[in-house]
């Protein structure tokens, strides 16, 4: 037998030295890039993403929508690059989101946005303010939260902890963005007393003026005598409260008047405008020591790109512990509320643990098919090849993610095999001892060799093509098949170069002085070949036979492929993973006060704090809580207001409960939103999502004519969703309606009195905005300390009230606003959402219950929204994937996770037709025939029968990772066929009758083919347990095993009839 091309590289390898010097390299280098590699949980969506805000004061909606949104939007949807441009109009300002395509260059996105802002600013109508672009990234995501928290201190303390507390962590190298949630800054108020200031003849605005006046501070310059330069500086800045109270700010009969004779001054805390409080639940360790809220302030803190969250949360971690002895006092208690740095690093050492165990079982199966030795060769090969895939991953600059590393416990299985099998054969090949062994070692190579390097890029062609899904899912899921088809290669070339020498070394039988060598068995004695014959002889002789077995073979596979249909195996993209923690987020209707609105959150705190798998929970009210990865795409950081509050739930860890913290959620959720509907709120739940962050699991989004009836359109689909099964969480971008009072100026009549229109604006928005009219002086404050003009709070609680505040005159009379306006009430405009240049109405929900996936929620919609009452002339139109060309008509558009999961599964649908594609030109090249990859290809649709069944014994859904293993096993199931197929010609080329050849070849490949099954299965039986990747494993066990059984009996059989009919 001639060398072939694997034969000359083990040639060269199976005698030499160096191999174990390489075998040495290799390992040191991987286990060095093993620490080198930085460690994260999920895998960086880098999606280019930004927000422009844009102020344009004392505009309606509709007139920010005409004049700022559409001039800007249709800039930046000319941007290359650009897929979303999401906008929202609302009174006085606008934002604008700008989502580039996943894969576009960042830092170039950003630069083509800046650009074609700053080219076209001309286009602004005056009086706008100038657009701030703030772009987001996923390292926006705070990856650690500290909570500051006492019995003691309240929160205007707390505030000044933490603001000491964060400038030591901003020390800390590679930390970017901190931010603090809570307390209370320091503040000088002025409460001016209406009465007093309206007999010293004074008013707001007089009195404003005259505090600046006294503010002001300048270097004046520089003067010369005697040769010497003197600086010299003017005036002084306003100190302290008591430089405040002795301002003089007008005369009256010749004598000053004192701002403390006219106004009270308060030096403090400034009014609440956010409430955070800090709870333990039912498992807190402390929970009956402190049975209440308490008053806290949150650090978060966010990383640089690139930089390995463990690391730093540990560096920060250790500084505020050294901190506590100088700066925290001891009763105030420092709680960590988030460390995505130590739940990284332990899903990444679980899933090293899960590799490493996957390898020992892996090497269990071979020792106990070849004895001790041949575990032994295999075992050694697969460590090596990973240490050379770490290598390849940080060269890619890939992070040790949960992807990456299920890329390798995924292939451990198959990497295995090329090993295997070349092991297997040298190992048979000593056995018989008809050659030399190194001559024996060289032949049995070059007779699996060539074969193995054509089935190893057939499984590397099943995997490759999903490295190719668009949109959001591609970069989520790309270092998966990356990562296994480089793992393959690395595999190859061990097992052609390692593989040899190794066997060479340890399989070598000795024979034993003073006995007889063992008679070597012939084939047909073994007890393969008896059992294998017994199943197959009859269905190659048998015509009943074989035609009853092919029959039931197709019926199986066409039942399996009915349960989609009948929702036995439900479809859904992801199911939720296994996380720590949730957020509960609180909507009450617009026009809320702060205090009601913490009502609620305290209620629900209460009924958290008695939930045993709840550790400790933090009310945001007023304020955001810090945001998770979907909060990045859903803006939650911009949540903010009276009539707002999230509350951050944290569980206990994984190892310490049953449940999964998806089912906690369904748990907490119907008492939850009781509460919530008792007090008017809209409660929702939100999980980290499993893959891609969407706005919502399932968005409606309502296009039409005219804005107040796609309003309308959308209050009763927003009514469909409340009574449709499973649906939760239902909600809508529409603001509830809010009262607003309008002064409208009798202009002609002010002007009479001496007082311009001007004037009265002013003084209303200093009285009530509660904005600093100058800052006091203080070296040291973080923050800067406000000198605030207001009324007292009683003052401003009626319409009357403020309506008779006093301007002073030209003449110098006092006025009272309410004589010179005329009041209307009304009701505030509501925003404008647009989506792509198109007016748009959201309605979002979730999904929890038996069916969780959106896809069967969604499909059972089309009836019910045809149902919907529409103004007469106008219909409804549905749409899945694009947005309506047309707005004459009314159309709803399914989005969220509906949208990505119709993508990944038509991306990895035409995935899967290239596979099929490239590995039959594979095989076709090799055996130049075109019937014989038909008949390899058989093994594909068997695997179906597997994995189907197997997902519904385990009820688990069909999603996007099964779907991968699907694919995988394409080319694990042809490989097989094509060892087998490649055996049974090498036996008709010498001469062996087909049926014979086919048996043979059935007995001869089973051992191998069974074992590189039974490493398939193990490797995927480790993943069995992770949530999100489930899927993947039911795929790659319940496919590998039937179809392997069939795939013995079934290819060799097909391939039987149609080369026996060519023989005819």
């Amino acid at each position: 037998m001639k060398d072939g091309l694997a034969g000359k590289i083990a040639k060269l390898f199976i005698g030499s030295k160096l191999t174990v010097l390489l075998m040495i390299v290799f390992m040191v280098i991987g286990v060095y890039s093993s620490f080198l590699i930085p460690r994260e949980e999920e895998p960086q969506i880098d999606v280019a993403m930004a927000d422009i805000f844009v102020g344009y004061p004392g505009t309606s909606p509709t007139e920010v929508e005409s004049r700022v949104v559409k001039p800007l939007e249709k800039l930046v949807s000319n941007i290359p690059g650009v897929e979303y441009v999401y906008s929202t109009s609302s009174k006085e300002g606008a934002m604008v989101i700008v989502q580039f395509y996943v894969g576009e260059d960042i830092e170039r996105s950003f630069v083509k946005l800046y650009n074609e802002m700053n080219k076209h600013m001309d286009l602004m109508p005056p009086g706008v303010t100038m657009p701030l672009v703030k772009p987001r990234a996923i390292d926006d995501v705070p990856m650690l939260g500290i909570t500051l928290w006492s019995e003691n201190y309240d929160d205007f303390q707390l505030k000044q902890l933490a603001d000491e507390l964060t400038q030591e962590i901003e020390k800390v190298n590679e930390v970017s963005l901190t931010d603090k949630i809570g307390g209370r800054n320091r503040q000088l108020r002025i409460v001016l007393d209406k009465d007093k200031l309206a007999a010293s003849g004074l008013d707001f605005l007089g009195v404003a003026e005259m505090i600046k006046a006294n503010n002001q501070q300048l270097g004046s310059g520089s003067f010369y005598k005697n040769d010497t330069e003197f600086l010299v500086t003017t005036g002084n800045f306003l100190k302290s409260a008591t430089d405040v109270e002795n301002l003089v700010v007008g005369v009256q009969q010749n004598q000053p008047i004192y701002l403390k004779q006219v106004a009270a001054i308060f030096d403090g805390p400034e009014i609440p405008r956010q409430y955070v409080s800090f709870g333990f639940g039912g498992a807190g360790e402390n929970a009956s020591k402190y049975p209440s809220e308490y008053p806290a302030v949150t650090i978060s803190v966010a990383k640089r790109k690139g930089a390995d969250a463990m690391k730093i949360a540990d560096v920060i971690i250790d500084k505020v512990d050294h901190l506590r002895s100088n700066l925290i006092p001891d009763d105030v208690h420092v709680e960590i509320t988030r460390n995505y740095g130590e739940t990284a690093s332990q899903k990444v050492s679980e899933l090293l643990m899960h590799l490493i165990g996957a390898i020992l079982a892996v090497t269990l199966i071979v020792m106990l098919a070849m004895g001790w030795r041949g575990g032994l060769v295999v075992f050694l090969s697969v460590p090596i090849t990973f240490a050379l895939t770490l290598l390849s991953y940080y060269l890619l600059d890939y992070t040790l993610n949960r992807i990456t590393l299920f890329a390798l416990v995924f292939v451990t299985g198959i990497v295995v095999d090329d090993s295997i099998i070349i092991a297997e054969n040298m190992h048979r090949h000593f056995k018989m001892k008809r050659l030399p062994f190194k001559q024996a070692a060289i032949y049995a190579i070059n007779e699996v060799g060539n074969p193995t390097i054509l089935a190893t890029f057939t499984v590397i062609a099943s995997v490759l093509p999903m490295a190719f899904v668009s949109g959001l899912m591609g970069p989520y899921m790309s270092p998966m098949p990356i990562g296994a088809s480089i793992a393959m290669i690395l595999s190859l070339f061990v097992a052609l170069t390692i593989t040899p020498y190794l066997g060479y070394i340890f399989l070598r039988e000795k024979e034993k002085k003073g006995k007889a060598p063992k008679p070597e068995k012939p084939l047909e004695s073994t007890f393969i070949y008896r059992i294998y014959s017994k199943f197959e002889t009859p269905l190659i002789e048998n015509k009943k036979t074989r035609w009853l077995f092919l029959g039931i073979t197709i019926v199986m596979l066409l039942g399996s492929i009915m349960m989609f249909f009948t929702k036995s195996v439900a479809v859904k993209m992801l199911p939720f993973d296994n996380k720590n923690e949730m957020q509960v987020v609180i909507d009450m209707p617009e026009g809320t006060t702060l205090e009601r609105t913490a009502v609620v959150a305290r209620e629900i705190g209460q009924y958290l704090s008695t939930q045993p798998l709840v550790v400790n929970y933090q009310n945001y009210v007023g304020t955001s809580a810090p945001i998770t990865f979907n909060g990045l795409v859903r803006h939650y950081d911009l949540r903010g207001g009276s009539n707002m509050a999230d509350i951050q739930v944290n569980l206990v860890g994984k190892e310490d409960r049953s449940l999964q913290s998806h089912d906690i959620a369904k748990q907490l959720r119907p008492r939850i939103q009781e509460i919530g509907r008792k007090f008017g709120a809209n409660v929702k739940i939100v999980e980290v999502p499993p893959g891609p962050p969407v706005l919502s699991t399932i968005v409606a989004e309502i296009y039409g004519p005219d804005y107040d009836q796609q309003i309308a359109v959308a209050k009763k689909v927003e009514n469909i969703l409340n009574e449709t099964q499973d649906v939760v969480d239902v909600d809508w971008m529409v603001e509830a309606d809010q009262k607003e009072y309008e002064f409208i100026i009798d202009k002609e009549k002010a002007m009479r009195y001496g007082v311009a229109p001007q004037q009265i604006v002013y003084t209303m928005n200093m009285a009530l905005s509660d904005r600093p009219v100058t800052h006091l002086y203080d070296e040291n404050a973080t923050n800067q300390v406000g000198i605030l003009l207001a009324l007292d709070e009683k003052e401003k609680s009626t319409i009357q009230d403020i309506s008779q505040l006093k301007i002073a005159s030209k003449q110098g009379n006092m006025v009272s606003v309410g004589d010179l306006v005329d009041i209307r009430e009304s009701i505030r405009a509501k925003s404008i959402y647009r989506k792509n240049q198109k007016r748009v109405v959201y309605v979002l929900a979730d999904m929890a219950g038996e069916l969780e996936s959106p896809v069967y929620a969604i499909l059972g919609m089309t009836d019910k929204l045809n149902e919907i009452e529409l103004p007469t002339g106008y219909k409804m139109n549905e749409l899945y994937l694009q947005q309506p060309e047309h707005e004459d008509d009314f159309t709803v558009k399914w989005d969220g996770e509906w949208q990505i999961t119709l993508e990944v599964f038509r991306d990895l649908g035409i995935a899967f037709l290239g596979v099929i594609i490239i590995i039959y030109i594979l095989i076709v090249g090799w055996f130049q025939n075109f019937k014989a990859p038909v008949v390899m290809m058989v093994a594909i649709p068997l695997s179906l029968i597997g994995i189907v069944l197997g997902h519904w014994i385990m009820g688990a859904f069909f999603t996007a990772t099964s779907f991968i293993g699907m694919i995988a096993l394409a080319g694990i199931m042809v490989r097989n066929s094509v060892l087998l197929i490649d055996f049974v010609n090498l036996r008709t080329a010498e001469g062996i009758p087909l049926k014979q050849a086919v048996i043979e070849a059935g007995a001869v490949r089973t051992t191998p083919i069974l074992l590189t099954a039974g490493t398939v299965v193990i490797g995927a039986f480790v993943i069995l347990f992770d949530p999100i990747f489930q899927g993947l494993a039911i795929s790659l066990m319940g496919g590998t095993i039937v179809s392997t059984v069939l795939t013995l009996l079934v290819v060799p059989l097909v391939y039987y009839m149609i080369e026996n009919r060519r023989e005819r």
